[in-house]
């Protein structure tokens, strides 16, 4: 069963949702400077799991701030995956994490 859901680009990468996994990673977290008006923010839109190391969480879904800000996702915040909050991902993410290290 494919499950798919829209979700605005705004939402999707808004990195200020007061609900985001603390275990949400970007680059921009990194960058240590001062914020500056006259140059864009990358917005470039690379993200990982703090707990994987991956851009896929520990529930096989991507792990991305739209993905991230859902209390009602089983791994936010602990990234242990609850049995009965554990759904099939929505995306094809964890055929990625079962393939990695093989040639």
């Amino acid at each position: 069963m494919i499950r798919t859901r829209m979700i605005r680009n705004n939402d999707r990468f808004n990195t200020n949702d007061p609900n985001l996994c603390s275990a949400l990673r970007w680059k921009g977290q990194f960058i240590l400077s001062e914020p500056d008006p006259s140059v864009p923010g990358s917005n470039d839109g690379l993200f990982w799991c703090m707990h994987t190391q991956t851009c896929i969480g520990p529930d096989g879904e991507l792990a991305e701030p739209g993905n991230c800000s859902s209390e009602s996702r089983g791994c936010h915040g602990t990234g242990q995956c609850q049995p009965e909050m554990a759904s099939e991902p929505l995306h094809s993410g964890s055929a990625l994490l079962d393939n990695r290290g093989k040639s």
